[in-house]
Formats: C-alpha cells, structure tokens, sequence
C-alpha cells in the first residue's frame, strides 16, 4: 500500500510539473506573440499608415478578442521609426521601419542588420503628372462621367457603406473606391484617412502575390507546373518533393496548416507575429493529404510561394527590390509595400499595404487581363488561369489565389462573373467585369460586425447597367 501511494504520488507531481511546464510555455508563446503584434501593427500604422497613434491604439488594439493586449506596453521611437513592446518589460519585440519595405520584426536578427539589408534599395516611383486623370495619375473627373450611372444610388449606396446601423457591431469603414469603365466615378473616406493613406489588406496581399508568380513565369523563372520546389523537400521519400506551384496557388499542396486566428497558437498568428521566417513555419508542415486532391485554405502557402521566388533570384535585393519595381512603379502604386519577414521573404499571405486608389490599381491590372497602358505584364493567358475554378474547392469558390465566390455572405457573388480580393477584417476588392465595375472597400469590420460584401455592396452595384457586350 505505502509503495502505491508513493507511486501516485510521483505521477502526481509529475503531472503537476508538466502542467506547470505547458502553462509556462503557452504563457511565453502568448507574450511573444503579443509583443510582436503590437510592434507590429503601432509602427505599420504610424510609420506606414502615418496615422495617428492613439487612434491605432484605440481601434486596431481593444476590443473583444484582443483583452490581453491591456498586459502590454509599447515604446515608439520617432526618431528611429522603430517600435519595442513587452509585457513589463518582459518578452520585448521590436519592430523597424525601412523605407519601401514598411516594417520588420527584429527576430533572430539585430535592427543595424536589418537597416543595412534596405539601405539604397529603391529608385523612388516619379510623381505623376498633375494633370494626367486616375490611373495615370491622381486627379479625378466627375464631370465627365458616364450617363449610364444612377447617380443617386451610388450616392446612397455610398452613404449605407459608412453609416454605423447597429453600434453594438460596428462596421468601420474607412475606404470606398468605385471605379468604373476605367476611371475612379466616386469615393470616400472616414475621419483620419484619406487619399494617399496605405491600408493593410491582409489577405488582399495573396494575389498581388499571384501577379508576382506571374511576372516570373513571364520572364520564364518559373512554371506552374514545377515540383522539387525547395531544397528541403527534396529527401528520399519525401512527399512535398510532388507539389506544384499550382497547388500552392490553389491551396491544395496537402500541407498541415492551422488558419484559426482565434489561438495564440495557431499556425497562422505564430508565422506572422513570432517566427523568423513566415515561409519556414509553412514549409516545415507535414503532408496530410496527397497534394491536388483536397482543397485547405493555408495563409502558410503564400509564403512558400514567396521563398520560392525569393530562391530564384541570385541576389537577394532583386528580390527585395522585385514588387516595387516591376509591379508597383508600373502601375504608378506609389503607397504600396510588402512587409518581409525578418529572414528577408515577403509575407506575401498578408501584410501588404496600400491607398484604396492603388488596391483599385492592382484590381484594374487584372480587369484589363494583365495589360497596362498598352503594355502586357502579365502572360497572356494569366488571368484566365487565376479565374479557372480549384475543381477540388468544395463550391469551386477559388481560383489561383483569387476568390470567384463570397464564403461568408449572404449571397455567394455580386454577379455571376465577379470576383475578389478578400481580407481579415472585411477588407474586400470587388472585380465585376459585366458593369466594368471595380469596388475597393477597406475597413476594421472585427468579427460579429454589422458588414456582409454582397449584402452592402450590392446597392453601389446596380447603380451601374451591365454592359450589352458581356458575354
């Protein structure tokens, strides 16, 4: 009897010792995370968004689901344009500003090293010529617009989009941009932003990740149908040695990845927050399913696909120099950036940011099938590939990176043709190719918010004809 008590009394310990160990190491996880979220989002909003910081303190901060943020506390360095955070001083992270890449979290490496990897990076995108009307430049013409505009309900589709029905969910629009046969005809912004304010687009940024897959299979570095994408995978045996950059872009490579934004330990918060490398945390997954036959919606393939064009540039500011100057300059998208990690990878599933007018921009890019001012950027046939329904997503709702259905609407579409860029928080790009129609709306609807894209898009929709010609 006594040598069972004091085996059950060793277990006991024992379990009380692991229990202790996992507390502590979900209380580290958690802190880390935290610090790093709060980095940065202060110095992407005040650095990058210039907003001000209160402001990004009281809305991106608070709130229901973000209770332990109150736990920490930031310093921002104006001079530096570098933010710390910590709880107590504990756990710090610290996140840099560079110019023309936005912010880093410093992990794994120092802030000099950081700043020497972007210094003399960018020739700056020349301002546009005053005169010359949206997308060549930045003056708008309402006078000229076109009769087949019901103007009234765009005015009143417009003031639905920002009015605030049921405070207890608000909706907080920020943005509206409607762009139509080309041209901006109407937009607004709240208090606080405005025209030339970069917003983030979070999952927005996956197909300006797509563009840039594109402009490399222009130039012929890469294929769609590649395997043996990383040298990692390339073991004996190894099953990730069979997945395409197809299904990489169509979300079926059968990789492992946990999307739940609501755990501090989930895949997702821990690759853009707390790891070094976004594209590792991803690329070190296991294969659970064959790759192309079972479609999972993985934030962690983004950045795969980013590793893998950073790895097909032999120095590595090409690479970091790539969107800026062979997408953004182009499309004169003067706002625009794509954070990198601190390993030097974009995090091309969710942290570009941009102005509402140039989101309207890389949207036009795709309306107009990868053809810009005459010039073709894209391949040939890009667009038509991106749109192509993943046969195995369960209501062929997604392209190559590219949305062609509303998940979590009332209505799956605007039109029978639209598609989308879509994002945390309802951010949406709306591409209606029958009413030759763009929609940008940017925002901080937060989960339970009183927002729904085919619901309140809808009314800006027909206040436009559709055009006779569309097939």
């Amino acid at each position: 009897m006594f040598s069972l008590r004091k085996a059950l009394l060793f277990l006991l310990t024992l379990l009380a010792a692991v229990a202790a160990a996992i507390g502590l190491h979900w209380v580290h996880l958690t802190a880390l995370l935290g610090s790093g979220f709060m980095a940065e989002t202060l110095c992407s909003g005040v650095f990058v968004s210039g907003r001000d910081r209160q402001s990004v303190f009281a809305e991106e901060l608070t709130g229901p689901g973000y209770e332990l943020l109150q736990l920490f506390q930031a310093k921002i360095d104006d001079q530096q344009k570098q933010v710390t955070a910590s709880t107590y001083g504990l756990w710090p992270r610290t996140a840099v500003y560079r110019d023309g890449l936005g912010c880093t979290l410093a992990i794994g490496r120092t802030v000099p090293e950081l700043r020497a990897e972007a210094a003399n990076l960018f020739t700056p995108i020349p301002p546009p010529d005053p005169n010359a009307v949206w997308p060549e430049g930045e003056r708008v013409d309402l006078e000229t617009l076109s009769n087949d505009i019901d103007h009234a309900a765009l005015t009143a589709g417009i003031d639905a989009s920002f009015a605030e029905p049921n405070p207890a969910h608000p909706r907080r629009t920020r943005a509206l941009v409607v762009v139509h046969k080309g041209r901006i005809v109407a937009e607004r912004y709240a208090p606080g932003f405005g025209q030339t304010t970069p917003f983030v687009g979070w999952s927005m940024t996956k197909t300006a990740t797509n563009a840039l897959v594109g402009l490399r299979v222009l130039d012929g570095a890469v294929a769609t149908s590649n395997d043996k994408l990383l040298s990692e995978w390339l073991g004996e045996g190894d099953a990730r040695g069979a997945i395409t950059l197809n299904q990489l872009l169509r979300m079926t490579s059968g990789l492992a990845f946990d999307e739940g934004y609501g755990s501090n330990t989930s895949d997702v918060a821990q690759m853009l927050f707390a790891k070094e490398s976004a594209g590792r945390v991803a690329a070190e997954k296991p294969v659970v399913a064959s790759p192309g036959t079972h479609w999972n919606y993985s934030s962690g393939t983004s950045n795969i696909i980013q590793l893998i064009l950073r790895h097909g540039f032999t120095d590595e500011r090409d690479y970091l120099r790539f969107p800026h100057d062979r997408l953004f300059a182009p499309l004169g998208m003067r706002s625009a950036v794509i954070e990198p990690d601190a390993s030097g990878t974009f995090i091309g599933s969710s942290l570009m940011y941009a102005s509402a007018r140039d989101w309207a921009r890389l949207a036009l890019l795709f309306a107009q099938n990868g053809v810009w001012q005459g010039k073709l950027l894209l391949p040939p046939d890009w667009v038509t590939y991106s749109l192509t329904p993943t046969p195995e997503a369960p209501a062929k709702e997604y392209g190559a990176h590219v949305w062609l259905k509303l998940p979590e609407s009332e209505q799956s579409t605007l039109a029978v043709d639209a598609y989308y860029l879509l994002g945390f928080d309802q951010q949406i790009v709306a591409i209606i190719p029958s009413r030759d129609l763009i929609i940008v709306r940017l925002g901080l609807t937060r989960k339970g918010g009183d927002w729904d894209h085919a619901r309140d898009l809808a009314p800006i929709v027909r206040a436009f004809s559709a055009e006779t010609t569309a097939p």
